[in-house]
């Protein structure tokens, strides 16, 4: 990856998130913009880093239990900056013929798609570049038809991007029709940051906090959360800390509290 990221079309005044994450995880791909905003979200939530680092390894656990059972096919929304150990590698290499699209809104993401796109000879990847809130734009994309066969079970991967969805963006309305699209068999995995350790004051500064980064955000309680896998059926321990869902080994963990980022992977029936 280039130290120096290409600007090109991008609007390197706002921050984005996933920039930001780049940020946060030690990457170089951001700019001042994303840096000012990272760090006034820091502010109130000093562990924020923290966060991050245990939800990728989070990813990667998931993305590999569910190669394990079988899952081929994996559709990684808000996919976000490339990083060691993208959905596509774990993936191919359990089951080299996995195949893996990528999507995501910001402009040197796809200036990075090469990376992303280094598939292994027996599988296939793809990027697009889409929002999450056109889902019928991700849907029907051609790139999409030609990388999953929508016929067979697919992971939707949606990793810290439904706290980025504010209510008026219709949330639970976004994620039911994605799932909706997916065939019985399919699976649901998602993190999202959580208010559920946050005092009233605490979360009063969050939330100013994350209004002046420039970035809309939305904390949402375990409720709010669950509320995200209705009709579905929540693989053990179901809904929990990203850092509790199937964690392998053991290793010394910090409070939730300090991550404050709630895990769900879910079966489409």
């Amino acid at each position: 990856m280039n130290s120096e990221p290409p600007v090109g079309k991008i609007d390197v005044s706002k921050p984005h998130p996933a920039r930001r994450y780049d940020y946060w995880l030690g990457g170089k791909d951001n700019f001042p913009s994303d840096r000012e905003s990272a760090d006034m979200v820091a502010e109130a939530f000093p562990t924020v880093r923290l966060a991050a680092l245990e939800n990728r390894s989070f990813l990667r656990r998931a993305v590999a239990y569910l190669a394990d059972e079988g899952v081929r096919q994996f559709l990684d929304i808000g996919a976000g900056l490339p990083t060691a150990g993208n959905v596509h590698e774990i993936a191919q290499n359990i089951a080299p013929e996995s195949r893996v699209v990528y999507v995501d809104n910001d402009p040197i993401v796809l200036a990075h798609a090469r990376e992303l796109l280094n598939s292994s000879p027996e599988g296939a990847t793809a990027y697009l570049d889409a929002d999450i809130r056109e889902p019928d734009r991700i849907l029907g994309h051609p790139d999409l038809a030609r990388v999953l066969d929508m016929n067979q079970p697919v992971a939707l991967m949606l990793v810290a991007i439904m706290h980025f969805m504010t209510d008026d963006d219709s949330p639970y309305e976004l994620v039911r029709k994605l799932c909706d699209a997916l065939p019985s068999g399919s699976y649901l995995v998602m993190t999202h940051a959580t208010s559920d350790h946050l005092s009233a004051e605490e979360l009063a500064e969050n939330n100013a906090a994350n209004q002046r980064s420039g970035v809309p955000f939305r904390l949402r309680t375990t409720e709010e959360f669950t509320r995200f896998f209705t009709d579905l059926e929540l693989i053990p321990p179901g809904i929990g800390s990203v850092m509790t869902w199937r964690p392998g080994e053991w290793r010394p963990h910090p409070r939730p509290e300090a991550v404050s980022m709630l895990s769900g992977v879910a079966r489409i029936p």
